[in-house]
């Protein structure tokens, strides 16, 4: 089943977390991660409301567990670790 990495993130420094985004995408990509949303609009409903929310598609849990647990991936998270507050999990889908 496919899998959905959901992201709600407050950026804190800007010039860091630009380079996250700028490694990230790379990493995504090549472990077949495909953005569905990208920190367009949103409507906060319930909970703490965060300024930038990310939804990637993956083929299973496991190629997004890969994904995050690549050193592509924890090379740009190490620019975002101090450069934001953020929430991630991966939800399989039902599809």
């Amino acid at each position: 089943m496919a899998a959905l990495w959901i992201s709600h993130i407050t950026v804190t420094d800007p010039v860091s977390f630009a380079r996250y985004i700028e490694l990230a995408g790379p990493a995504i990509a090549k472990h077949g991660g495909t953005f569905i949303a990208r920190g367009g609009r949103y409507v906060q409903l319930e909970g703490r409301e965060r300024q930038r929310n990310v939804v990637v598609r993956f083929a299973s849990i496991e190629a997004a567990q890969a994904c995050y647990d690549s050193p592509e991936y924890q090379e740009a998270l190490s620019h975002a670790r101090d450069a934001s507050e953020r929430e991630l999990m991966v939800v399989e889908t039902l599809e």
